[in-house]
């Protein structure tokens, strides 16, 4: 008797070849698409988004193609409470969260593989750019992608071997233009199909007006300031910024400045040159260790905190609270509370956690 997987279907290009990959290799599949939000009412344009009508309906007629059964499961209420609410209290606190890694974490593998166990599933499989490789003790790790270009192991950080036992990502051995090519010879009509954009509630980049529209608040204006307190203008509220950012600060300082701390308990956004972003520790929270166990010394590895960049040499220690404190080898630039530092191996996830406010 064959296994049976489901597949999460964007109605991207790469989770439909993830479906055909695994038709081929015998599984018996079942496609689904995972309805979290309304894009149109949002005023994003098609295309250029997941969970458009557009999209269910492409993953509907790949699924078709390969002859599988398919579902649209609507997970809105999950999503807007576990992903979007969240999104927007970490803003009104001057942090920075990544939703991607959110939906991830409770929606993928959560929410998804509860309605795989309800249809028997043996796994579940999405379009990622990763690897799973069990080790001869039965282990499993989670390894980055072959396209180095394309890897996506930085926001899966949070799964567990339990997951990671029941997960494939037919993906993590090919490049994007393997990926394509083989779209383009089965017909589908999403070969082509642009990769959407990261944060699909959030039309045309502007996350403060998403904050606002969803909280029904206003946020009032502050002061801009320097490290010794020095007050250098007028801010026009804490969810308009975040760590590192130059652009959109409404005031000539004939200089580069940028946004170098965020204040909410006084409301205010302090300034400085670039050289006042760079710093080498930090201190990691909700640490998710790949293996299930934490070290008991401190070890040498190499760490990212955010998702396009390449891993930095650093030392990490594991505190009493559980926490885990990083030591860079070299200065990293804009260290922002709230974004995700993930540990690495080599090509091996060691796990990852969330950026505290030192």
């Amino acid at each position: 008797m064959s296994k049976k997987a489901l597949i999460a279907m964007s109605g991207g290009v790469d989770s439909s070849v993830a479906a055909l990959l695994m038709k081929e290799k015998g599984y018996d599949c079942v496609g689904c698409t995972m309805r979290l939000y309304g894009n149109e009412d949002a005023g994003i344009p098609k295309g250029h988004t997941c969970c458009s009508l557009d999209d269910v309906e492409d993953a509907r007629a790949v699924a078709y193609r390969l002859d599988m059964p398919y579902y649209v499961f609507n997970f809105s209420d999950d999503f807007n409470e576990k992903i979007i609410d969240k999104f927007i209290r970490s803003y009104e606190a001057g942090i920075t969260p990544n939703p991607c890694i959110d939906c991830n974490r409770y929606m993928k593998f959560d929410k998804l593989f509860d309605r795989a166990k309800v249809l028997d599933c043996d796994y579940v499989v999405t379009g990622h750019y990763a690897r799973i490789e069990e080790t001869p003790d039965g282990r499993f790790l989670l390894k980055k992608a072959l396209d180095q270009s394309k890897d996506q192991s930085y926001v899966l950080y949070s799964m567990t071997q339990e997951q990671l036992k029941a997960t494939q990502f037919p993906l993590g051995g090919y490049i994007k233009s393997e990926v394509r090519e083989i779209a383009d010879a089965n017909g589908f009509v999403n070969a082509s199909k642009p990769d959407s954009q990261d944060i699909c509630f959030v039309p045309d980049g502007d996350y403060a007006k998403v904050i606002e529209l969803r909280s029904g608040h206003s946020y009032p204006e502050g002061n801009y300031i320097d490290r010794t307190g020095h007050i250098l203008g007028t801010h026009k509220g804490l969810i308009h910024y975040t760590i590192g950012q130059r652009k959109g600060l409404g005031i000539a300082f004939g200089k580069p400045t940028f946004v170098v701390d965020l204040k909410p308990d006084t409301n205010e956004v302090v300034l400085g040159g670039n050289e006042e972003l760079f710093g080498t520790e930090l201190d990691v929270s909700d640490f998710n260790w790949i293996s299930g166990n934490a070290p008991t010394d401190s070890f040498r590895c190499k760490a990212k905190i955010r998702y396009r960049q390449s891993e930095q040499p650093a030392l990490a220690s594991v505190l009493p609270n559980g926490d885990v404190h990083i030591s860079f080898d070299e200065p990293q630039r804009a260290i922002t509370p709230g974004q995700a530092a993930v540990l690495y191996d080599g090509d091996t996830v060691i796990g990852g956690g969330v950026i505290r406010r030192s």
